[in-house]
């Protein structure tokens, strides 16, 4: 066929797929109501980053001479821009529960909305200081705190769930979701934006990390790579339905250090204050304080592929 002939098909197909969506109604949103948009979203957050780490990014050159134009004008942005998608959220989640409001009245509650969470960033920052301090002295092979605030991912990934958790402690829909997925896109580091984590946070490396919702993890808690925090099991209630209003995920007591590829499943586990989880241990039951708990070793089994190696097999621990 020509290109023309080929384009004529178009139209039929367009009408093809278009009629799909009446037949799958669940995977289209075509009735007008406004949702948060992802872009706007990302560009709050990182006006979020520029506040709570000035002169790192976008600006450099800031002096106690032109700060607090800079950031006034950052957080006059923030305000205008978070409130209008809260609005959005807000109205899109009575629109699904049949209770449309007017816009000013939404528009009215993100600005409230997007003023408590202002009002919370001096505390934000107090808590991420203590975990950059926490990376740096956590790694040794990193130099400086400017160092952690320029290239760790736990610190990216950190620095917005601490922003997404208060709206999540808000109710706000949505945009707390929205906020974690895309840095865990970003991070490769998953953490629920219900998940509650105390002062002085390191992820190590961090790539493959999953922290539950109703996750609880103390002060000075160290991860490495690939560890999950995740549910045992999903209760349901008399009619099939996953039960979603309880403690699924575990909690980490006080300066625990779970290791690379460990898995902590349960609402009901805990791990006690200054334990050490060892790589790729399975755990579903608690632990006392002080505690280690590892895999027994395993045998490391070698075979000769060729005469100058190894003439027979062997087997030794490692």
């Amino acid at each position: 066929m020509s290109s023309r002939e080929n384009k004529q098909q178009l139209p039929g197909l367009t009408n093809q797929i278009i009629n799909t969506y009446e037949d799958l109604g669940t995977i289209n949103h075509l009735d007008h109501i406004p949702l948060p948009q992802l872009d706007k979203i990302i560009e709050i957050l990182n006006d979020f980053k520029e506040v709570l780490y000035p002169g790192y990014r976008r600006r450099q050159g800031l002096h106690g001479g032109n700060v607090s134009y800079y950031v006034g004008n950052l957080v006059d942005r923030i305000f205008n821009e978070l409130s209008t998608q809260i609005a959005r959220a807000l109205q899109h989640e009575d629109v699904v529960f049949e209770s449309r409001g007017e816009w000013n009245s939404y528009l009215e509650q993100g600005e409230q909305l997007t003023l408590k969470l202002l009002e919370r960033l001096p505390e934000i920052r107090r808590v991420l200081a203590t975990d950059v301090q926490a990376a740096y002295d956590g790694d040794p092979a990193c130099k400086s705190l400017d160092e952690v605030i320029f290239c760790y991912p736990g610190l990216d990934a950190i620095t917005v769930h601490r922003i997404a958790h208060e709206l999540y402690l808000l109710n706000v829909p949505f945009i707390p979701r929205m906020m974690a997925e895309w840095s865990h896109k970003e991070t490769g580091i998953d953490i629920h934006p219900g998940a509650t984590i105390g002062d002085s946070f390191f992820i190590d490396h961090g790539t493959g990390v999953v922290i539950g919702e109703t996750t609880v993890i103390g002060k000075q808690v160290k991860l490495y790579q690939g560890v999950t925090l995740g549910a045992l099991s999903f209760p349901t209630d008399s009619d099939g339905n996953i039960i979603r209003t309880m403690k699924r995920h575990p909690t980490i007591d006080d300066r625990v250090v779970v290791y690379a590829s460990a898995t902590i499943l349960g609402g009901e586990t805990i791990v006690g204050h200054d334990s050490v989880i060892g790589s790729s241990v399975w755990l579903t039951r608690s632990v006392q304080p002080h505690t280690t708990v590892t895999l027994e070793k395993p045998k490391l089994r070698m075979r000769a592929d060729s005469k100058e190696a190894v003439t027979n097999d062997s087997s030794f621990e490692i």
